[in-house]
C-alpha cells in the first residue's frame, strides 16, 4: 500500500484539491495530511508531497497529482 503525506502548511498552493482527488479516485493508498513534515523549504516553493517517505514536487496540483499517480 503506497502512503502518501501532505504538509497542511502547503494547503496555500492548492494541495487540498489534491488530497481530496486521491482520496476519490485512488484505491490501496493512505492519505495523511501532517501539521508539519520538516521540508519548510520546499513547502515554500511549490506543491510537494511524500510518497513512502520520497520527496515528490510539481509546479501545479495538477502536475503533482499525476506525479503521484505514476507511484502506483
Amino acid at each position: 500500500m503506497l502512503e502518501i503525506k501532505f504538509c497542511e502548511n502547503n494547503y496555500t498552493h492548492g494541495i487540498e484539491d489534491v488530497v481530496n482527488k486521491i482520496k476519490e479516485q485512488l484505491e490501496n493508498v493512505t492519505v495523511e495530511v501532517e501539521s508539519c513534515l520538516g521540508y519548510c523549504g520546499d513547502c515554500a516553493v511549490g506543491p510537494f508531497a511524500l510518497v513512502d517517505d520520497e520527496l515528490v514536487q510539481a509546479d501545479t496540483p495538477e502536475e503533482l497529482l499525476e506525479e503521484i499517480k505514476g507511484y502506483l
